[in-house]
């Protein structure tokens, strides 16, 4: 500041102290019009430069700053600095809000900034999905305009907000089950925050459903177990007709107790499992041959089965795996096929692919029913799949070992006319036969 006023002091002073020594020389009146108009120029300066500041103010830049002179030219100047450390800072936070909306876009969960009122501030992208916002279009707009449910104002106005709130919200993708929490900061600021549990909220309802479909399942056989065993010990073994009725059909309901856990213990292997197991050379051809004969013996003559094996391939993959997942096909074409009904297995090759497919000619499958066949307990016929002793698990199982091959299930049906489930496996597994084993040859005692 000194500096500033030391040159238009000095000036003054000096023009005041040259008047005083001209006035015996010149006379007052002459020395006080040259003192006059001096004071008029210095005057005259520094209004000009006040213009140029006033000028510059209107559209202040740091290149339009003027250059001034005398004391100005310092002012200008600290504008100047003044000015580019303006702009450093609003550099250094652009770069920041630029870094913060980057992590925000980033982040796997909502957020939504709510200013006062509840008016958005800020969202990330993933808001913009989850909740329909446009950031552009709803910025500023209370955010109980865009998200309606009442469940939702009332979280909002509640001072309880650590516990979260789900809503099933719509969106493009269709439905989804959201978790919302609202985390309070600042003055009167809040957080909205939120995460996609649409996935939790299905393994949640499958569990639920898993434990009644199992819990059903395994009631019928042991309320006619208990039902018998309840008889027999009433009427002490006095028929032994009825007595072996009983055991036979005890051992009956026993043996679908004991499919259903082992079908359960072999789905819960292979959903725990990562990959295929114990990886080997599969003779499909034989096991195509060994299924038809199985097939045979579990129609007892009452289907038509034959094998078209029209290829030769082997398939790299786990024996018991692919011997579960093909005898499941198998079985249920036997199941759902009627007496005099046809079945055929079929190993070939498609586009390059190894195929096994089994077709049939029984009753057949509603479309309504395909895109579901393979969930767990899932039955298109209940009634007709109890009398036949299915467990309800046969394709899941055969889902799974289809993709633990990176292998595709496809279902072709038509009511009243018959299936044809087909495995289709990448081109990748197929391999030749295996080696046979050379036989040790042991040493002669002529050899000796």
């Amino acid at each position: 500041m000194t500096r500033l006023w030391s040159r238009p002091l000095s000036t003054v002073t000096l023009l005041c102290t040259g008047a005083l020594i001209s006035w015996p020389i010149f006379g007052h009146i002459a020395v006080l019009c040259v003192l006059v108009v001096a004071l008029l120029i210095v005057l005259l300066h520094h209004i000009y430069n006040l213009s140029l500041l006033q000028a510059w103010l209107r559209d202040p830049g740091s290149s339009s700053v003027p250059q001034g002179s005398g004391s100005w030219e310092y002012i200008f100047a600290y504008l100047v600095r003044l000015l580019k450390r303006q702009h450093a800072s609003k550099f250094g936070l652009s770069k920041a809000l630029q870094r913060f909306e980057r992590a925000g876009a980033a982040l796997p969960d909502a957020v939504v900034l709510l200013g006062d009122n509840n008016r958005i501030v800020w969202c990330n992208p993933r808001a913009e999905t989850y909740f329909g916002l446009r950031l552009e279009r709803d910025r500023g707009t209370q955010v109980t305009y865009i998200l309606r449910q009442p469940q939702f104002s009332s979280y909002l106005q509640s001072r309880e907000t650590s516990n979260p709130l789900s809503l099933r919200l719509m969106g493009n993708a269709g439905e989804r089950v959201v978790s919302m929490q609202i985390v309070p900061y600042g003055n009167a600021q809040k957080l909205l925050l939120g995460r996609d549990v649409t996935h939790w909220e299905r393994l949640e309802t499958t569990r639920r459903d898993f434990i009644a479909n199992v819990s059903h399942e395994l009631r019928t056989p042991l309320t006619v177990v208990q039902g018998f065993l309840e008889t027999l010990e009433g009427t002490h073994a006095s028929d032994p007709q009825f007595v072996e009725r009983s055991i036979a059909l005890m051992s009956e309901q026993t043996q679908r107790m004991t499919r259903l856990v082992n079908d359960l213990l072999t789905l819960s292997r292979l959903e725990n499992t990562n990959g295929s197991s114990d990886e080997d050379k599969v003779n499909i051809p034989g096991l195509v041959e060994s299924l038809q004969h199985e097939a045979k013996a579990l129609s007892a003559g009452h289907h038509t089965v034959t094998a078209k094996i029209k290829s030769s391939d082997w398939l790299l993959g786990s024996i018991d795996e692919l011997q579960s997942a093909f005898g499941n096909l198998v079985s249920n074409a036997v199941r759902y096929t009627p007496p005099g009904g046809m079945i055929e297995l079929i190993w070939e090759r498609k586009e390059g692919n190894p195929v096994f497919t089994v077709k049939d000619n029984g009753i057949g499958i509603e479309p309504q029913h395909v895109g579901r066949l393979t969930e767990r307990f899932y039955r298109a016929d209940k009634s007709r799949s109890r009398e036949t002793g299915g467990t309800g698990l046969g394709l899941a199982i055969v889902k799974h070992v289809s993709n633990r091959h990176q292998g595709q299930l496809e279902v072709d049906s038509w009511p009243g006319k018959g299936s044809a489930f087909s495995i289709t496996f990448p081109a990748t597994r197929i391999t030749t036969a295996r080696e046979p084993e050379p036989i040790p040859v042991t040493a002669s005692p002529q050899d000796n």
